[in-house]
């Protein structure tokens, strides 16, 4: 059995990013640092190369080129590197659709095992203390504990999504939109669940979306991409306060304050 990951933080360091599908380069030269216990936004227009940062990071999409890593505030401290198991560990991602994301075919209760058993983690009485404890810390009682997917309102499914995510106790969560695909009212409940953990766990987060406004809500700082490149990072209260000085991000702003009605 692997031994219980350190409760320090842990950030990231990304330097000179790249990730190039056949001749496009969808994320060029990216570089940014996330802090131990950060929450930490990238925001663009849909194909910004936001949400491949974030593949790149946790194995799905090809580094072509730059360095990644994670960082600690503890000298000296033991870190996995990139791709190994240990990584994999500390490094956890929450997808944009839920449904996508979770097994169709499986019950909550094996979705929230599987990783458990990939990591050698918990036997017996120990591995369903786990995945009770998964379920509890996202709000959903035993009685999800073997249902479906399809038997599950979107919200619900999403907080499954996180407790498999939180169940391996990850230090940095990879957040991909992770309320796009949820009504208002249901987003709300997650990003402040969301927020919650984070302070509970001390946990990092790197969350990319379109929304702006959810990262002003979620994040510390932010990084805005255009292009598979980073524009300019700034503070949230920054943003909330209007003080960008890109003209991209001045655009992006315009264009998320919605359809104003013409003066008949």
């Amino acid at each position: 059995m692997n031994a219980t990951p350190s409760t320090t933080p842990l950030g990231l360091h990304v330097q000179g990013l790249r990730v190039v599908y056949g001749s496009f380069a969808a994320v060029e030269g990216l570089s940014f640092d996330v802090a131990p216990g950060e929450s930490f936004g990238i925001v663009g227009e849909s194909g910004s190369g936001k949400s491949t940062v974030l593949r790149a990071l946790c194995g799905l999409a090809p580094r072509t080129a730059g360095e990644i890593g994670l960082t600690s505030s503890e000298p000296g401290a033991a870190l996995p590197p990139p791709g190994s198991l240990g990584w994999r560990r500390a490094v956890q991602m929450v997808f944009q659709d839920p449904y996508g994301s979770l097994h169709p075919r499986q019950t909550v209760d094996r979705i929230l095992a599987e990783p458990l058993a990939i990591h050698g983690l918990g036997e017996g009485d120990e591995r369903e203390a786990r995945i009770q404890q998964a379920l509890d810390e996202v709000g959903l009682g035993a009685g999800f504990r073997f249902r479906y997917p399809h038997q599950l309102s979107g919200g619900q499914r999403q907080r499954v999504a996180i407790a498999r995510a939180l169940i391996l106790q990850p230090q940095v969560l990879l957040l991909d939109e992770p309320t796009s695909a949820l009504d208002a009212s249901v987003q709300a409940e997650v990003l402040n669940l969301l927020e919650a953990l984070r302070a509970q766990r001390r946990l990092s987060f790197v969350m990319v979306s379109h929304d702006l406004a959810v990262v002003t809500h979620l994040c510390q700082r932010l990084l805005v991409m255009q292009g598979g490149r980073a524009v300019e990072t700034l503070a949230a209260a920054d943003l909330a306060a209007r003080r960008v000085q890109a003209p991209y991000t001045q655009r992006l702003m315009a264009a998320a304050a919605g359809f104003v009605r013409p003066a008949a």
